[in-house]
């Protein structure tokens, strides 16, 4: 402003001179007022280029420290390191065999609940699942518990009048041994029907603590001796049971542990955390399709529901120098993935990376970023965020 009213007091003394002088000054003046313009435009722009030197990154995202701090903004430094190879497949959580014990029908009748059983239902070793009863019922044998206790007193008398015969040597030591034998097996089973015996049947009982995993009759059913009732699993063990495609059938002996992710929860599991080994693996694809069974067998922590579907991530041989990121360190659009690498206390830049292999918590980042750039590893969608919100088009710290 200054500049300009010295160029103006000017004119005015250059004008009343051209009128002293007859206008010869004229084209003088038109020059120094031209000159006066152009150094006045020539600060102009330096001021502004100034400003520009000063926010050299025109993609820089700004969030202060303490913005950062608030929303829990994590960096981390990029490193190569040791990474494994992954085969991303899917499968299923299985019950281990050796956890499940069947619960059987001790004798032939007509089945009626008891403690109303059902699947999941949390059982301990002698609790009564089922009555079993053939009242009412037309059977070619009659009724067990009766027949067991007629089977019981006849061969009761038969084992005593064998003591008294083979003290005179009428019968042999063999008819002797024959006789005892047939008199304790049938007792054995008249006082086992006895103590389960009750005013609606004969009792079933849990053989062992658990949980019922599946109930195979209905109330009302009839069964015969020996039938499966229900099966039992403590749930202790499980399996997981991955699907490998047929073109990663070389790799098999390679696999070393497993992670899993079940459909229900975002929790990342570990084979090896949870005392899991591997158990099996086919040796051909299984029928009807191209895949081949890989078994791992592992502790049940008590969140793992049996037969839910899982996302697996099978862990092979090692790699070393492998640039990895946390998976939480990667954002997309439309199909694009990127992180945000910190450029200096309160600066984010926007970059565009290529993933490899994850295993379900790290992945490998062939392309973008290199070893020693600062890459948000939580609170990138915080980042993105203030990206969208502020707009900077220039770090220029305008005060």
């Amino acid at each position: 402003m200054l500049r300009r009213i010295t160029y103006y007091l000017l004119s005015v003394v250059f004008v009343a001179g051209m009128v002293a002088c007859g206008g010869k000054s004229h084209d003088h003046l038109d020059h120094d007022h031209e000159h006066a313009e152009e150094t006045e435009h020539h600060d102009h722009d330096s001021e502004e280029e100034g400003h520009e030197a000063k926010g050299a990154h025109t993609d820089e995202i700004i969030l202060s420290p303490e913005k950062a701090r608030a929303a829990g903004v994590k960096v981390e430094e990029v490193k190569p390191g040791m990474f494994h190879g992954v085969i991303h497949t899917s499968g299923k959580v299985m019950s281990a065999s050796c956890d499940e014990t069947a619960v059987v029908a001790t004798i032939s009748g007509r089945v009626q609940y008891k403690n109303h059983v059902s699947e999941g239902l949390k059982v301990t070793a002698g609790t009564t699942l089922f009555s079993i009863t053939s009242a009412g019922m037309q059977m070619a044998d009659g009724d067990p518990v009766q027949r067991a206790r007629i089977d019981y007193e006849r061969a009761e008398r038969d084992y005593t009048r064998a003591k008294i015969l083979i003290k005179d040597k009428i019968i042999s030591e063999k008819d002797l041994a024959v006789a005892k034998a047939e008199y304790e097996a049938a007792k054995l089973t008249y006082t086992s029907m006895q103590r389960t015996r009750s005013a609606g049947g004969v009792a079933v009982t849990a053989p062992r603590a658990g949980y019922v995993k599946q109930c195979m009759v209905n109330g009302g059913d009839y069964v015969e001796a020996g039938q499966t009732l229900a099966i039992i699993t403590q749930n202790k063990h499980l399996y997981l049971r991955a699907e490998i495609p047929e073109r990663h059938f070389n790799e098999l002996n390679k696999i070393r542990c497993a992670k899993f992710r079940t459909s229900y929860s975002n929790r990342l599991y570990d084979i090896t955390d949870m005392g899991g080994h591997i158990q099996s693996y086919g040796r051909s694809a299984e029928v009807n399709n191209s895949y081949i069974p890989v078994i791992f067998e592992f502790n049940n922590t008590g969140d793992v529901v049996q037969g839910s579907y899982a996302e697996i991530y099978l862990i092979t041989q090692n790699r070393p120098n492998v640039i990895t990121l946390p998976l939480t360190a990667i954002t997309e659009e439309q199909g694009i993935h990127f992180v945000y690498i910190q450029v200096d206390a309160e600066g984010y830049r926007k970059q565009e990376v290529t993933l490899g292999e994850s295993d379900g918590e790290r992945v490998e980042i062939l392309s973008g970023v290199k070893q020693g750039d600062r890459v948000v590893t939580k609170g990138a969608v915080q980042v993105r965020l203030a990206s969208a919100a502020n707009a900077i088009p220039a770090h220029n710290h305008n005060h």
